[in-house]
């Protein structure tokens, strides 16, 4: 879908700007999540595997002719490249929405996406338990993604370790609207092997605000 490529595109120049990647800013302190993530996780996730992922994608691309593309490019064609940047390019992407879609402040769903996640699922809890159950499953690590896919409806997928429904290796692709990370950095230190008190946590930070935006841009 021609609409849905240059989505990705611009999408993903606009989270991770271009070669030499940085390391986004958060907009909210390590402590603000608390207690549903603790100060500690968000510092060494943020700071340290997420700096890394960067540091690594930088590498990896310096002095190839992919350096030139942006990363929504590289991860449309990342069968092209090498595992490396396959693995860090997407944890830059995966991390970079991630941080967005968190917010210490108690946001309310629009109108709008409520009433498509009920046309979608039934209800909001129904598509509540869909998208835990799915996180839940995951096996080992990786992600659970709400997205628009590329019939232009919403659905709910997960991915392993640092894939992401924009790559072309993703099974079912699609522009992404929510995310949550279950690699066991994000959440060990607090919740140990309970991943689903975890995902239960999570839904009192999503930043629905931001969810909104990304609905309304990709109707757009």
């Amino acid at each position: 879908m021609e609409t849905l490529t240059k989505t990705k595109h611009s999408e993903s120049t606009e989270l991770t700007g271009n070669y030499p990647f940085t390391l986004p800013n958060l907009e909210y302190s390590y402590d603000a999540l608390e207690p549903f993530i603790d100060r500690l996780t968000m510092e060494i996730h943020h700071t340290k595997h997420h700096a890394a992922y960067v540091n690594n994608l930088n590498n990896a691309l310096k002095g190839i002719d992919a350096e030139n593309n942006s990363l929504g490019e590289i991860l449309e064609h990342v069968s092209e490249y090498s595992p490396t940047i396959r693995n860090n390019g997407g944890g830059h992407y995966n991390h970079s929405l991630f941080w967005k879609l968190l917010s210490p402040y108690k946001t309310k769903i629009s109108d709008e996406l409520l009433n498509e996640i009920n046309t979608t699922f039934g209800t909001f809890e129904k598509f509540k338990e869909e998208f835990s159950d799915v996180a839940m499953k995951r096996f080992g690590s990786g992600w659970a993604w709400l997205i628009v896919n590329d019939s232009g409806k919403l659905q709910i997928i997960s991915t392993p370790n640092q894939d992401n429904p924009l790559m072309n290796v993703t099974a079912v692709k699609g522009y992404p609207l929510l995310c949550i990370d279950v690699w066991e950095h994000a959440y060990y230190l607090n919740y140990q092997n309970k991943r689903n008190d975890y995902i239960i946590a999570f839904f009192n930070i999503i930043n629905w605000k931001e969810v909104d935006e990304r609905f309304r841009k990709f109707k757009k």
